[in-house]
């Protein structure tokens, strides 16, 4: 739609209406404001939407592989063969034989339940960049060294060089009944995932160190697959699960979180519906600045129409000043948006003072910190989405001074 110079200026003397109009100007002010809210909290909720899971899926899968390969009774013997077999899976990237099993650590008198994790020497070396204090490379087998998550070490009090007990409550027979198996390990590492739970519990030592503890021989717990595709990791090890059936279970990332990642994608979708409403009721404001705009503009309308402007001119000069608005709220949306994904975190420390509260606990969100993810071809959508509506709103007043009879205006006037 290409505006005429005349109907460029008409369209502009419109959008700044006169001392006469100040209310008019209020409400299209309040309208345009409406629009940024609207937009800016679209983008923001649904960008940390898309940020926390991505950021668990991230660190999840970067845990614990994108599937597991676990034995039935726990013990998988021949687990050399398996590995192999997944190995040569199509679309498989990676395989590690792992061994995962709860238990409980003591320090100084404080308890605290684990999960004990033996890992290779190359799934080791991987937690690298997610290490505060200390080296992974002391992490050698039978070494007696092991890294602990920076919550577990922050309940147990313990540091870089301490010496923690392990537990394991499946000891020994004696004649005496089952002793526990207390063994000390010297903490070489303290590393951060990122996720709550995984940083208060996880315990990381070499997988012979974990197989003495454990008394479990040459066998392992599981195997962990990486697969070139997450999202189609089902598909991708549908063939081994039917090999492995009656001796092992393939259970992929999906499966393991499947509550947490559908209760996510229901909140993304409730949420963006309820946010869209903000954006509908800011519409409704220009449908009603653009009609009393229309009826305080009547005369002027009769009088162009008698100038020989066309009704497809007044049409056009009315649907502009209302889209304009809305696009105007539009770019302050977006821009209001990314300014508050950018310093998100300032903003929530920010509020958390002021308050006095606890915003985003750690405890219960998994991560800890508020992450943020903005999608393209969401914003985008976000974008069209406000623009159609600030452009549908703009119709009915437009055709009302597209079809103003200028003989019946002036006649009364």
């Amino acid at each position: 739609m290409i505006l005429s110079p005349f109907e460029w200026t008409i369209a502009k003397r419109y959008m700044l209406p006169g001392r006469s109009e100040a209310f008019i100007a209020l409400v299209a002010g309040i309208s345009l404001f409406a629009v940024m809210l609207g937009v800016a909290a679209l983008v923001i909720v649904m960008s940390v939407m898309n940020g926390f899971r991505a950021e668990l899926l991230d660190k999840i899968v970067g845990l614990n592989g994108h599937a597991i390969i676990q034995a039935y009774g726990g013990r998988l013997d021949n687990w050399q063969e398996v590995l192999k077999e997944v190995r040569a899976t199509p679309g498989v990237t990676r395989a590690s034989p792992l061994i995962e099993q709860p238990l409980l650590a003591s320090f100084n008198g404080r308890v605290e339940a684990i999960l004990a994790r033996g890992n290779t020497p190359e799934d080791i070396a991987r937690l690298a960049p997610k290490v505060k204090a200390g080296d992974l490379r002391e992490l050698q087998p039978n070494a007696g060294n092991i890294a602990i998550g920076s919550r577990l070490a922050e309940n147990l009090g313990a540091r870089v060089g301490d010496a923690i007990t392990i537990i394991n409550p499946q000891g020994r027979s004696t004649p005496f009944g089952t002793v526990p198996r207390e063994i000390a390990y010297h903490v070489s590492a303290i590393f951060e995932i990122g996720i709550y739970d995984y940083d208060q519990s996880f315990v990381i030592m070499p997988i012979a160190d974990a197989q003495t503890l454990l008394l479990t021989g040459d066998s392992i717990g599981m195997i962990e697959v990486k697969t070139s595709d997450p999202d189609t990791v089902g598909q991708t090890l549908a063939p081994l699960a039917r090999k492995l059936a009656g001796q092992a279970v393939v259970t992929d990332w999906k499966t393991i979180n499947a509550s947490l990642f559908e209760a996510l994608a229901v909140e993304r979708v409730a949420m963006f519906v309820v946010l869209s409403i903000i954006v509908l009721v800011a519409v409704f404001n220009i449908l009603s600045s653009l009609i009393m705009l229309v009826r305080a503009k009547t005369r002027d309308i009769a009088i162009l129409r008698t100038m020989g402007a066309t009704r497809r001119s007044l049409l056009k000069i009315f649907v502009t000043t209302g889209f304009i608005i809305g696009a105007l709220g539009t770019l302050a949306g977006l821009i209001l948006g990314f300014v508050f994904l950018y310093f998100r975190q300032p903003i929530v420390h920010f509020v958390e003072i002021v308050t006095g509260q606890n915003l985003w606990d750690p405890s219960i969100r998994f991560l800890t910190e508020l992450p943020a993810r903005s999608d393209p071809v969401e914003i985008t959508l976000i974008c069209v989405m406000a623009l159609a509506f600030s452009f549908l709103s703009t119709l009915y007043p437009a055709m009302r001074a597209a079809g103003t009879d200028p003989v019946q205006v002036l006649r009364y006037e």
